[in-house]
């Protein structure tokens, strides 16, 4: 079946050996590595996901995936609506952060009304707030040897605990936001509180719930199976989940 996706990719087999040069990382140089490169090439690395009005936002934006961690630790943090919760920030960083959700909501902040695409086939439109990313990684200093940055959630499959990744690109885009609000509340448990990754180029298994720590890596081998997601390890799904 020829698709938009499929098309890009077959016009892009002359293209695949100048790749080698953007990743150090042999798993993604494949057909999505294509996919990332041609779409980032076309649209620009600073395209932006296209926002709504307010009354356009869905009256219902089901909860997927996790809807509780529902384990000891993220328990007691709800309880105490998530006071002691604190987002660590490490890795190949220069300032290691330990923040409270009150030192993010200071942070300045973005609001958003984006279309959430799930990979099994829907959609919703909602409204999402918090610091941009690139505001707390500044705040950390990337080390130059970082490449990617890794989400490590509360919420666990067995004895995996959720994880996802991006990249630099993803990571600075003006749209990803650490997001502690949804349609002008605080996240509910459903929806990750007490901050979830807002990533909005990408389909919705990227946009991590329950974020715990953010690490920054040179390289995704070694963290999970090194597919770079916890979806990525188990069940093959792409790294790079641009739309």
């Amino acid at each position: 079946m020829i698709t938009r996706r499929n098309a890009l990719i077959l016009g892009a087999g002359g293209l695949l050996a100048g790749c080698n040069r953007f990743t150090n990382d042999p798993w993604l140089l494949s057909a999505e590595d294509a996919h990332r490169f041609l779409q980032r090439s076309i649209t620009g690395r600073a395209a932006q996901a296209r926002e709504f009005r307010a009354e356009q936002r869905s009256p219902f934006f089901r909860v997927n995936g996790t809807a509780n961690p529902n384990t000891p630790e993220y328990n007691a943090l709800a309880a105490g609506r998530f006071a002691d919760w604190r987002l660590q920030v490490d890795g190949l960083v220069a300032r290691p952060l330990s923040l409270s959700l009150a030192q993010l909501q200071s942070m300045p902040q973005r609001a958003q009304i984006t279309r959430h695409d799930c990979v099994e086939g829907w959609s919703a439109i909602g409204k999402w707030q918090g610091p941009r990313l690139d505001t707390v990684l500044n705040l950390a200093g990337l080390r130059d040897a970082a490449r990617y940055i890794v989400f490590h959630c509360a919420d666990r499959f067995g004895p995996h605990a959720y994880y996802e990744s991006i990249d630099l690109v993803d990571a600075f885009h003006p749209q990803t936001i650490l997001a502690w609000a949804m349609n002008d509340r605080y996240l509910s448990v459903g929806h990750g509180a007490p901050i979830r990754l807002r990533v909005e180029r990408q389909l919705g298994y990227k946009q991590a719930k329950y974020v715990m720590r953010i690490e920054a890596v040179a390289s995704l081998a070694g963290i999970g199976a090194g597919k770079g997601g916890y979806w990525e390890d188990s069940n093959g799904y792409e790294w790079y989940a641009g739309i």
